[in-house]
């Protein structure tokens, strides 16, 4: 029914495996998540479901007016989910055939059996960054009286064409980016405390927000 699923990376760790080998492996906090709204393909051109995750807190008045908008206080309640609003809402693909009905739950458990996901995540964001940061460039001379060490060097063409064609690696913002790194191999799961063990790293911070597929990887 499901493919994808909402989740937050809780940070590194180690595995070793049957053969004693050493795994370093990103723990993710998948889930769990309820389905907010499911789309048809005749009443909406598509077929699609609307899921959420991680409830919002209520705040000081011990409520959540403040964290919601308006908007989003009625979608909530027109799904019965008023009491629970979700903090974060994402449209994934469903199989037609099976359609999910709306307030049902979302849970690791959808990954049993799959051996390899891609994740979704924001890059960490850099800030203004320089080429040699940024793209890798190479360093300059670092000899005495040297004045380029980390400078980009020259970017001026002849007259013709007389300016700088878009796209060349300037210094500029760096990371705070949306990257998907596919394939990546599912070393576990603790379905009791809604965790995915995913070989290597994946994108953003500890606390970012990400989004788990099943693998469309072919090679």
């Amino acid at each position: 029914m499901f493919s994808h699923i909402l989740g937050k990376k809780v940070g590194m760790t180690q595995f070793f495996d049957k053969d004693g080998k050493f795994v370093p492996v990103t723990v993710v906090e998948a889930g769990p998540c309820k389905v907010v709204q499911v789309k048809t393909a005749d009443t909406d051109g598509h077929d699609a479901a609307q899921i959420g995750y991680e409830t919002l807190r209520p705040g000081r008045d011990g409520q959540r007016r403040g964290r919601l908008t308006r908007p989003l206080m009625g979608h909530f309640k027109k799904a019965g989910l008023e009491e629970t609003p979700m903090r974060q809402l994402k449209e994934v693909p469903i199989d037609p055939a099976q359609p999910p009905k709306v307030g049902d739950t979302l849970t690791v458990e959808i990954f049993e059996g799959v051996s390899h996901v891609d994740v979704v995540g924001t890059t960490k964001g850099r800030g203004f960054a320089g080429t040699v940061k940024r793209h890798g460039f190479a360093k300059g001379p670092r000899s005495h009286g040297s004045m380029n060490v980390r400078a980009p060097g020259a970017i001026g063409q002849h007259q013709d064409p007389g300016r700088v064609f878009p796209g060349k690696k300037m210094p500029g913002h760096y990371g705070a980016a949306r990257r998907t790194v596919r394939h990546l191999e599912l070393v576990g799961i603790d379905a009791e405390k809604n965790l995915l063990f995913i070989k290597g790293g994946v994108p953003g911070p500890r606390g970012g927000k990400l989004l788990i597929r099943k693998t469309n990887w072919v090679s």
